[in-house]
């Protein structure tokens, strides 16, 4: 795969240099917005360049020890060498996947929302399985993850909205926006039938404070209400939590995760700036509009991936039919191969690749 002109090496160190100057200003630190700003810039070009600059040192090393083994002709080496290379190769192909994370908000975390869909009970009890699955996919690249918002319901959660916090969290978690699909045989039906769930993903950035999203006072409601779930007693003495309806655009942010309601308010803002941000993107482009798998009903036939536990095992992705049989890894979160398998479709185009949908 030749991926030329993505990664410009020259281009991000000169990009470091620059803002690792502005921390050599004496009042730097006084600059409390400036100073974030400035080190989450450096954070996310330090996670593009520092993994090639290991991977060229490790290259280098290699090589040497290649050339003295020659010289000695020492054989012995041979299988290290081997082993070592292999090591190698499987590296500079995770690398090239950073490549790929070149979209203009793949840099940012992200917000996820989860929605229950057909199914009832069985699809509120998916809904939950899924927030597991992200809750530890973000856990084991160790990101921050928290609950933003949780609407339980009988045999699970209604929806949730997740903060994944960590650079590149929005650019990997793109790639779940849409309907995913259960088959399994249902623990809620005292006649073991199989049953088909259905659940919706939305996957929105969250926005730098730099990047202007307009919203008009005359445009928002804000609602307090008393919280509920899995705040605990606390947060359901006082009216706390905090909804913003969106007119123009129909967008609705709720946040009862803090005590505090200020708090509330401001990570709805915040959310709901990720959304409108989403929302006026995708209006601009009419085939990103037309194609968006978070347009889609949250039914039979608009699934992007099927986690199949009965009668055989499997979890298949439909756009790019990456697939993998084991069920339970996957629900524990390891879900880079289709994260890293839809970054390179969609590098390539989206072409259809043959297969029939499960």
């Amino acid at each position: 795969m030749i991926l030329g002109g993505v990664f410009d090496p020259a281009r991000l160190k000169q990009e470091l240099a620059d803002q690792e100057r502005f921390q050599e200003d004496p009042n730097f630190w006084n600059q409390k917005e400036h100073s974030q700003k400035v080190l989450s810039t450096i954070r996310k070009l330090r996670a593009k360049i520092d993994p090639w600059e290991e991977l060229v040192t490790k290259v280098q090393d290699l090589d040497d020890i290649y050339k003295m083994a020659s010289e000695e002709k020492d054989e012995s080496m041979t299988g290290d060498l081997e082993a070592h290379l292999k090591e190698l190769e499987g590296q500079i192909s995770k690398m090239k996947i950073l490549e790929l994370l070149s979209e203009e908000n793949d840099m940012a975390s992200a917000f996820v929302n989860i929605h229950a869909g057909a199914g009832g009970t069985e699809s509120c009890d998916w809904a939950s399985m899924l927030m597991r699955m992200y809750i530890r996919w973000g856990e084991r690249r160790k990101y921050k993850v928290d609950i933003v918002d949780i609407l339980e319901a009988e045999g699970g959660v209604k929806s949730v909205s997740l903060e994944i916090t960590g650079v590149m969290a929005y650019g990997y978690l793109r790639s779940e926006a849409g309907v995913h699909r259960l088959v399994r045989i249902s623990p809620f039906d005292s006649n073991s039938r199989r049953h088909t769930s259905f659940v919706s993903v939305e996957v929105t950035p969250v926005i730098d404070d730099d990047i202007e999203v307009d919203i008009k006072d005359d445009d928002i409601r804000i609602d307090t209400y008393r919280a509920q779930g899995a705040g605990g007693q606390h947060v359901n003495k006082t009216d706390s939590a905090v909804r913003i309806t969106h007119f123009p655009s129909g967008v609705v942010v709720q946040c009862q995760n803090e005590r505090s309601q200020h708090k509330n308010k401001d990570l709805a803002f915040k959310m709901l700036r990720s959304r409108l941000y989403d929302y006026y993107k995708a209006k601009q482009d009419a085939e990103k509009l037309k194609n968006s798998p978070q347009k889609k009903a949250i039914e039979w036939g608009s699934q992007i991936r099927s986690y199949v536990f009965q009668p055989y095992t499997m979890v298949k992705d439909h756009r790019t039919k990456f697939e993998m049989g084991n069920v339970q890894a996957v629900m524990d979160g390891d879900i880079d191969g289709y994260m890293e398998e839809y970054l390179k479709w969609i590098w390539l185009g989206c072409p259809d690749r043959g297969a029939s949908e499960d």
